[in-house]
């Protein structure tokens, strides 16, 4: 909003690497990057890490299930004979 750098860590109480960073990262993530290892700030980018991890955690379902199904395959034929 028209403030210095300095006078925003001031009255934020942050350092002025921390702002600037904050700034950089804003920045890209307007231009749809979020740096790696980074916890988003723009909505858009927040639910993007959201749905990133909720498809991480839908295939790590889709493995375990198929080892189970493997599994329970495996045990169906030892039974049948």
């Amino acid at each position: 909003g028209g403030m210095s750098v300095p006078d925003v860590c001031k009255q934020q109480d942050v350092g002025p690497t921390a702002l600037r960073r904050w700034i950089d990262q804003v920045r890209k993530e307007r231009e749809g990057q979020t740096p790696v290892g980074a916890k988003a700030i723009t909505p858009d980018q927040q639910r993007i890490q959201e749905l990133e991890a909720q498809l991480r955690q839908k295939d790590r379902d889709i493995e375990i299930l198929k080892k189970a199904s493997a599994l329970l395959l495996l045990d169906s034929k030892d039974y049948s004979r």
